[in-house]
């Protein structure tokens, strides 16, 4: 079996410590990427004081099998959807509502339409001077505006296979920013202070008015409220994994610093989830549990029991339970499937971020192949860099577990997010903005929501589809 060399390692784990060193700088200095992926290890790296995390050196029971020959298992999520709870209210000025009417007229900046604000209809209303009609009606077409900028105009329903939670309106509930807006007779301001803070949604902005083509135009607006759906403050560091495009990034303060490849899920059922995780631990060396559907449904489990002999060279173990169901574990090697390293982001549709044996996939230009997880270019380098960033880890010792050969799992300390998202039109590796082909046919939707009224926002917080559990590699 072939082993990584430990001088091999070096450009790895120069590039971990040096994107330890990106974060640790102040955000103001990071105004260029760090150096490329091959930084020599004689780089001196920052010093990493904590002590290095207990790892856990035994590899986890295996999850209980998905049914017989089921390529993945579906959860029902449907839930009651509440209707949108009466909007709070508050005294408008004058002065307040003409600045809101005129936010509304302005909103089209934003990709949003002023219609859906019923500007005409405010504008009567404030000639009729303050009313306790003005206050109501202002009131509602402020939190209608203040809705779709924090979370966006799509309906759920819209939002094809979204998983992805946004906290904003939690943080910033509509009641405290209506408060806000009226007592501090700010109201432009508390709304422009709901707009995303990712660079890519302010180079759509600026792309808006430059677009002539209608259908540009709509994919244009289509993207930006995309970013609505997500959270504005998306952490000091973070992973963002764009679909269409099949690439990921290690971002710090919405600052890219690395850029990998990575293969995302096959249109159709396997098509890779948007979601909204954290990464809770580094897994070196990893083991992989092999679905009954491979297992049973091929034949795996049958003929490695029959084989013990080709079962060792092939690296699993098979093991029978007193019930009869077939169990077969990968070990860690160069052939598992996982390849060397696991992003472990615990969730209900079983995705993760891992390594593969093969690695020539990558070249490709089309990259939609796996059954759903996300398998990432250099991903070694990435585990590293992760787990001295989120985890303290000394770099000499994740090169140690990374040679070990055996299942090591380091536990995360610190919050790592990972955005799984859905851009068709984004920043590409160069930097500038382009369109990617929308691999799930999830476009249209979105485009067609905006040619509709705009539709009341309800309590529902992502997609109510089924789950599917995709928690196969290959």
């Amino acid at each position: 079996m072939r082993m990584i060399h430990r001088t091999s390692l070096g450009g790895l784990v120069g590039s971990a410590a040096l994107g330890w060193a990106v974060l640790a700088a102040p955000a103001a200095a990071q105004q260029s990427p760090a150096a490329p992926a091959d930084t020599p290890a004689a780089a001196k790296p920052a010093a990493v004081k904590a002590p290095a995390p207990k790892p856990t050196a035994t590899p986890p029971t295996a999850p209980a099998p998905a049914a017989p020959g089921a390529a993945a298992t579906a959860t029902p999520t449907s839930a009651p959807v509440l209707p949108p709870a009466p909007p709070p209210l508050a005294h408008f000025t004058l002065a307040d509502a003409q600045a809101l009417l005129a936010a509304i007229k302005g909103i089209g900046r934003e990709g949003l339409a002023p219609a859906d604000y019923e500007p005409a209809k405010l504008a009567a209303q404030i000639a009729l001077g303050e009313s306790a009609d003005l206050d109501a009606m202002a009131s509602r077409l402020f939190v209608w505006l203040a809705e779709d900028l924090r979370d966006g105009r799509t309906p759920m329903a819209a939002r094809v296979q979204w998983f992805a939670v946004d906290p904003d309106q939690d943080l910033h509930p509509n009641s405290q920013l209506l408060a806000q807006a009226t007592e501090t007779h700010d109201v432009p301001g508390v709304l422009a202070s709901l707009t995303p803070t990712h660079p890519d949604y302010a180079l759509l902005r600026d792309m808006l008015p430059k677009a002539k083509d209608p259908r540009q135009i709509a994919m244009i607006k289509a993207n930006m409220d995309r970013w609505r759906w997500l959270a504005r403050d998306m952490g000091l560091q973070y992973l963002i994994i764009n679909v269409p495009e099949q690439e990921l990034r290690l971002t710090v303060n919405n600052k890219i610093i690395r850029s990998y490849r990575a293969i995302v899920g096959k249109p159709g059922k396997t098509a890779t989830p948007q979601l909204a995780e954290q990464v809770k631990n580094v897994v070196f060396n990893p083991t992989w549990t092999v679905p009954q559907s491979i297992v049973v449904g091929e034949g795996l489990g049958a003929r490695l029991l029959a084989n013990p002999r080709q079962a060792l060279r092939e690296g699993y173990v098979a093991t029978k339970g007193a019930d009869g169901m077939i169990t077969v574990v990968q070990q860690p090697g160069d052939t598992n499937s996982l390849g060397r390293v696991k992003l472990d982001m615990p969730n209900e549709h079983a995705i993760y971020i891992h390594d593969t044996p093969n690695r020539t996939l990558f070249a490709l230009p089309a990259r939609a192949l796996s059954h759903g997880c996300i398998r990432a270019e250099r991903a070694t380098e990435l585990a590293m860099t992760m787990a001295i960033l989120g985890a303290d880890l000394p770099k000499d010792t994740a090169v140690q577990y990374n040679l070990s050969g055996k299942y090591t799992k380091v536990p995360m300390t610190k919050p790592w997010p990972v955005y799984i998202t859905y851009f068709t039109v984004a920043r590409d590796v160069n930097g500038l903005m382009r369109s990617f082909a929308d691999l799930y046919s999830r476009d249209a939707p979105v485009i067609a929501s905006f040619t509709k009224p705009r539709a009341l926002h309800t309590d529902q917080r992502k997609s109510n589809e089924a789950i599917i559990k995709l928690d196969n590699p290959l």
